[in-house]
């Protein structure tokens, strides 16, 4: 379908070559005018209207129309036009007339949640929107007339606030198309369509008289829809004249066809339809027991061993959430593990296996579901229990019972309900049932990772901390293979958003748990030295040295001697230290918030030329990684780190946190968080570690944990999810240090 900027400058250039549509060029007058019709969003009269739909439809028809039928271009000349019912120009003229407030009840408070900004038109769209959209509702139920209810649903779509009803079926849709027929033609549809009105309008008396006009096919005639006068009567609920229908020998299984070519205006929602899907689509109880009384095929259209391209019966139950429906097919023998196929004009493949347990998952009808379930527990017999079936880790075959004496197709127990379940699983937790996911994962059916995230987020969101806790607390059910991309893109952000905001001592437990499960048997990364040579040494005999020093340096008000040879490449912080000094004498340089024994191991290191003869007790290796990292040895200072990672214990890791975040030594910290994730179980029961957690200090006091970054929680969840692709994502997972 062209747009109408493309619409208007293909007719501006075949105005400007001198050919029009149709051979017919349009002035610039003309082109104004069009573009008045088209636009138009206000009318004031329906002869108004109806001028500028005559109008639009003129210039939009031959480019955009097609055939309902076929799905050819329709042109003027073939005479099969789509046209404009009177009803429908009264719709469209009411929707173009009223304010634009009219169809929104001021009244009631506007909801929190509108579709207004996915609208195509915040105010009131223009005519030609209209009759496009109005038009494809026409053409896809392949009718030649555009009537009010397509008017009604392009409003659905155009204009927000309104939501008519859906389209309802109806016996007296599409004979418009009697135009295209000849005389004798149009005399047998009208008999045809009297006979159907006939018995549409709920005379029994005049069945008999009815049926003479329907033609050669009598009482199962089809409308242009495909329907029978019995499938009308289901719809209707009409259950006096289904008996009726039923008594002058109507086929109680007949189907809605699935091609086009007899019944052009065949609905596509309706293909393969029975009597009996119509009346339990409309919920008539009493019509669906006297079908079955009659012995109407429990699944509809479905034959024993095909396959199926259409909801059975009791698929639009479940969905509906009818109980008492369910229950009537299930007693007269319906599968509830019959599943819909999908045509895709090239293969067939399932549609999501949405069979009527997952449609009732899906739709959150709990009653529904169990009721299905507890009826397929009733057929099965001796086959074995779904408990059995997972507790001997096979597949074993499946077992079918025989065909029900109604036609319903044979019950299937074993892999074939666990698979079944696993997809109620699936859908009941992707539309947020929570309670129906918990009823199939109590039956025994295993979790998968995202049925599970699903559950757990929707139980955040409606703070139902009890069933949190036992999601949480089945979390060490799901296998490790499990551990996909969607752990830590979805999983770790919502359980660390759980943790940060519940601040419950359960769930912290089990939390603590499951992240060091993710975390792994593996022991934590080790922090490597760093092998430095120095480009410049000295005898350890110079070390503190008077003879021959040119630099002093004052720590704790001693006197300590080195030399500028040495100092000058050993870091920059030590270059700066000595840029701009006189080189004739001896300078000194105070060094301040360094301990007078702490200087002296940073000087032997650098005179020793490594950290071999170093001799760190366990008290000096933290001012002694301060005092690397002041002064930019990063050998000395990565040597410290490893001393520290070596001795670290549950009661020193969060001093040993707080000091190397101060510091900013990156591998440190990265190390400590890892030991974190993999001891949580323990430390969670520490109060120091549950502050840190909980009550990061005030940006105000740095003094009291400086420097320390306030959100602890964002760390840890980096460092598990690096940890968790290393291992469970990585290609080579036999690699892993």
């Amino acid at each position: 379908v062209l747009s109408l900027p493309e619409s208007l400058n293909l007719h501006r250039d075949q105005q400007r070559s001198g050919r029009g549509s149709e051979g017919h060029g349009y002035t610039q007058a003309e082109l104004r005018t069009l573009e008045q019709s088209l636009l138009a969003t206000r009318v004031g009269s329906i002869a108004e209207l109806s001028d500028l739909v005559s109008r639009a439809m003129h210039h939009l028809q031959p480019l955009h129309i097609k055939n309902p039928s076929n799905g050819t271009p329709v042109h003027q000349k073939t005479n099969t036009t789509v046209h404009w019912e009177p009803e429908a120009l009264y719709t469209l003229c009411y929707f173009m007339h009223c304010p634009q407030m009219e169809w929104e009840n001021p009244n009631v408070e506007p909801s929190k949640v509108t579709l207004q900004t996915e609208r195509p038109f915040l105010v009131l769209p223009p005519l030609m929107e209209w009759i496009r959209v109005a038009v494809a509702h026409t053409e896809h139920r392949r009718s030649f007339s555009v009537d009010s209810d397509d008017v009604r649903q392009a409003a659905r779509l155009l204009l927000p606030g309104v939501d008519c009803e859906p389209r309802q079926i109806k016996a007296e849709d599409c004979f418009c198309a009697t135009r295209k027929l000849d005389a004798a033609s149009t005399e047998a549809k009208f008999l045809q369509d009297l006979g159907f009105r006939m018995l549409n309008c709920g005379r029994t008396d005049l069945v008999k008289q009815a049926v003479n006009l329907l033609g050669p096919d009598g009482i199962n005639s089809m409308s242009e829809q495909g329907m029978t006068p019995l499938m009308y009567a289901c719809v209707r609920g009409d259950e006096a004249m289904v008996q009726m229908l039923l008594d002058a020998g109507a086929d109680i299984n007949s189907e809605v066809p699935s091609t086009v070519n007899k019944h052009p205006s065949v609905y596509p929602e309706t293909r393969q339809g029975t009597p009996l899907t119509f009346a339990v689509l409309h919920g008539h109880v009493p019509v669906v027991q006297l079908l079955l009384d009659n012995r109407a095929n429990v699944e509809g259209a479905l034959q024993d061993g095909a396959e199926n391209y259409t909801e059975t019966p009791l698929q639009l139950a479940a969905a509906a959430g009818n109980f008492e429906l369910v229950s009537l097919l299930l007693e007269r023998g319906a599968d509830p593990m019959i599943g819909t196929m999908c045509r895709n004009g090239i293969s067939s493949a399932p549609l999501g296996d949405m069979n009527s347990y997952s449609l009732a998952a899906a739709h959150g009808h709990r009653n529904v579901f169990r009721k299905l379930l507890s009826q397929s527990d009733k057929e099965k017999g001796d086959v074995l229990s779904l408990e059995e079936i997972l507790a001997e880790g096979s597949e074993p075959g499946e077992k079918r019972l025989a065909p029900h004496p109604n036609g319903g197709g044979t019950l299937r127990t074993g892999k074939a309900k666990l698979r079944a379940l696993r997809e109620a699983m699936y859908h009941s937790a992707e539309h947020g049932h929570v309670d129906i996911t918990i009823d199939i994962r109590s039956l025994g059916v295993p979790w998968t990772l995202h049925t599970w995230l699903e559950s757990l987020r929707t139980c955040f969101i409606q703070h139902r901390r009890p069933l949190i806790q036992g999601l949480l607390k089945d979390f060490s059910c799901i296998q490790e293979d499990e551990y996909t991309e969607e752990l830590i893109t979805h999983g770790l952000p919502l359980m660390f958003q759980i943790l940060r905001s519940s601040k419950n001592e359960v769930i912290s437990q089990h939390l603590s748990v499951i992240f060091t499960q993710c975390y792994g048997p593996f022991p934590i990364p080790k922090l490597t030295e760093i092998k430095k040579k120095q480009t410049s040494r000295l005898d350890p005999h110079f070390l503190n040295n008077k003879e021959m020093s040119d630099v002093t340096f004052l720590v704790e008000g001693k006197p300590f001697y080195a030399h500028k040879v040495l100092l000058f490449t050993a870091s920059p912080r030590f270059k700066s230290l000595l840029q701009n000094r006189p080189a004739a004498e001896n300078t000194c340089i105070e060094i301040s918030h360094v301990k007078y024994n702490i200087f002296h191991l940073v000087m032997q290191y650098l005179y020793c030329g490594g950290t071999e003869s170093l001799h760190i007790r366990n008290t000096e290796v933290m001012e002694l990684l301060s005092a690397a990292k002041f002064f930019q040895l990063e050998a000395l200072q990565r040597h410290c780190e490893i001393i520290c990672s070596k001795n670290i214990t549950t009661e020193t890791c969060v001093d040993l946190y707080k000091h190397a975040k101060f510091l900013g030594a990156a591998e440190l910290t990265a190390f400590i968080e890892g030991y974190f994730l993999k001891n949580m179980v323990l430390l969670i029961e520490f109060d120091t570690f549950k502050q840190l957690l909980y009550e990061p200090p005030p940006a105000e006091s740095p003094a009291s944990s400086p420097g320390i970054c306030t959100d602890i929680l964002h760390d840890l969840e980096k460092t598990l999810a690096t940890r968790i692709h290393s291992i469970h994502l990585s290609t080579s997972k036999g690699s892993v240090v």
